[in-house]
């Protein structure tokens, strides 16, 4: 797997594919700021960029803005996002563009070798891998309100059974309803649960999450 690496800290980037190297990936090149980057996925057409979320030169979201980019205009390259700290309104901006091809760790989880380079082949065979810091944070901050508290009891019927990994077909079965009427009430669901339109999939795997917590 081909992989390019972006990070303004010289130690962190050569530590990074040095590790890379040594685990199989083939590092096609290194970049210190979001401009290097673009450039280096332009030519170099890798399968996964690495990049940190703050880089040169404000250091703010100029490794998101990047990868926003790379997800535009190279659909074949996925995005793997580094953070120092958990932001969650970087991660949602990400994933409104699909959960396909992208990632979000903290960099902690780059001292477990193990566990980042399966996120780098997750990520870079066309899945996602998703910080569990990241997803806790993003699962309490729509707990705050009683969000299932809104839903009727149908719309926890469905919930449930969408917990349980039903489709919508499966779960009109089991409910003696409509595939028509359990999308909608799948849409009163995602609404009620303050889900932004977004992947479908995804919408679905956060509104399991806040069931489950609540």
């Amino acid at each position: 797997m081909r992989v390019a690496v972006a990070d303004d800290a010289v130690l962190f980037r050569e530590g990074l594919a040095r590790l890379l190297e040594t685990s199989g990936f083939d590092v096609v090149g290194r970049a210190g700021d979001a401009g290097q980057l673009l450039a280096l996925v332009e030519t170099k057409q890798p399968d996964i960029a690495i990049t940190d979320i703050r880089m040169p030169p404000s250091h703010k979201t100029e490794g998101l803005e990047a990868a926003v980019q790379i997800r535009e205009r190279h659909r074949g390259v996925a995005v793997l996002l580094l953070s120092q700290y958990v932001e969650t309104t970087h991660a949602l901006r990400l994933l409104e563009r699909g959960a396909g091809r992208i990632g979000y760790l903290l960099k902690d989880r780059v001292s477990d070798v193990g566990e980042f380079t399966d996120a780098v082949r997750r990520v870079g065979s066309g899945g996602s891998a998703i910080d569990p810091e990241v997803v806790a944070e993003l699962v309490s901050r729509r707990r705050r309100r009683d969000l299932v508290g809104d839903l009727t009891e149908r719309e926890r019927d469905v919930l449930k059974l969408m917990a349980e990994g039903r489709s919508n077909s499966a779960i009109g079965s089991l409910l003696h309803l409509s595939e028509k009427t359990v999308e909608g009430h799948v849409r009163s669901i995602f609404m009620k649960l303050e889900l932004e339109p977004t992947d479908e999939d995804h919408r679905r795997v956060l509104a399991v999450l806040t069931y489950l917590r609540a």
